[in-house]
């Protein structure tokens, strides 16, 4: 007997390697997105860019704006606008704290990636807060350290 949780496999279809640089990502949250048919296919086919895409939360719906998913070329007229606005599904008491600390301590909500997970299309979304270029300079210092001591160990033995 297979177990639930081994029968989901989880495929991630787009990453944003921009968020970990640019924020610093202090909770992760799982949410389902509402799309039609001919977006799926596209991200099946793997045509879909985070760069640049946020979340908002609009009239108490949680939105992700600027996410690019490509056509679906046997689309033809069922086709979507690229970049419009897609609902995020999560529970309404998720939504509304998520609300509050963006409006109250100045965080944001970015997309980190978008995963299927079973047949369905998940995103994992960030609170972030933003980095200063100081911030950046650090982590960047501090990657290079530890890419040194792995060479380091890896010439040892």
């Amino acid at each position: 007997m297979v177990s639930p949780l081994e029968k989901e496999s989880v495929r991630v279809m787009a990453r944003n390697r921009e968020a970990h640089h640019e924020y610093f990502v202090e909770e992760e949250f799982e949410a389902g997105i509402e799309l039609s048919g001919t977006e799926v296919k596209s991200i099946r086919k793997g045509t879909l860019n985070l760069k640049d895409s946020w979340c908002g939360v609009k009239n108490g719906e949680l939105l992700i704006n600027q996410m690019h998913i490509s056509p679906y070329e046997q689309g033809n007229i069922f086709n979507k606008d690229p970049r419009r606005p897609r609902r995020l599904l999560m529970h309404k008491r998720e939504i509304m704290r998520l609300y509050g600390k963006v409006k109250q301590d100045g965080y944001s909500i970015i997309p980190l990636s978008v995963y299927f997970k079973g047949s369905r299309v998940k995103v994992k979304i960030g609170l972030c807060k933003g980095k200063k270029l100081y911030d950046k300079r650090q982590s960047a210092a501090e990657r290079d350290a530890k890419r040194q001591m792995d060479r380091a160990m890896k010439e040892r033995y």
